[in-house]
């Protein structure tokens, strides 16, 4: 059996980074919409379709922030569900250089880690050769 890159989390999904000064979360879009509010000319306030645009474009941003932490959260849960079957199987790396049996499966920001019963830890991913138990 063959293990693919579909059961790892993407690297940076469990740690906080940096933001890009491009990218605008949704906290920043709500102080620039009650900084135009605040600074809107009184003789011209905005178009209430204009205002409602923005609520709508607001209201998005933030349902998309809070999916991705969800999808998160269930990458997570679904990596831990699968890495269970390893334990107890032949593992042998990309390289064909090691290889032994899994004591232990730990899940980390990079990915699934399997421990070998010789303490070897190895990073499950593209090219990694799971076969069946070692009699």
């Amino acid at each position: 059996m063959n293990v693919d890159m579909t059961t790892t989390i993407p690297a940076g999904a469990n740690q906080t980074t940096p933001k890009s000064k491009a990218s605008v979360d949704y906290q920043s879009f709500l102080k620039l919409l009650i900084a135009q509010m605040k600074n809107q000319d009184p003789t011209q306030p905005m178009d209430s379709t204009q205002y409602v645009a923005q609520l709508a474009t607001f209201s998005q941003v933030e349902q998309s922030v809070q999916m991705n932490t969800k999808l998160d959260s269930i990458l997570q849960s679904s990596a831990l569900s699968q890495a269970d079957a390893l334990i107890g199987h032949s593992i042998t790396s990309a390289d064909g250089k090691t290889t032994g049996t899994v004591s232990e499966v730990r899940l980390s920001s990079s990915g699934l880690i399997a421990v070998l019963e010789n303490g070897t830890e190895m990073a499950v991913g593209p090219g990694v050769t799971v076969g069946p138990a070692a009699s």
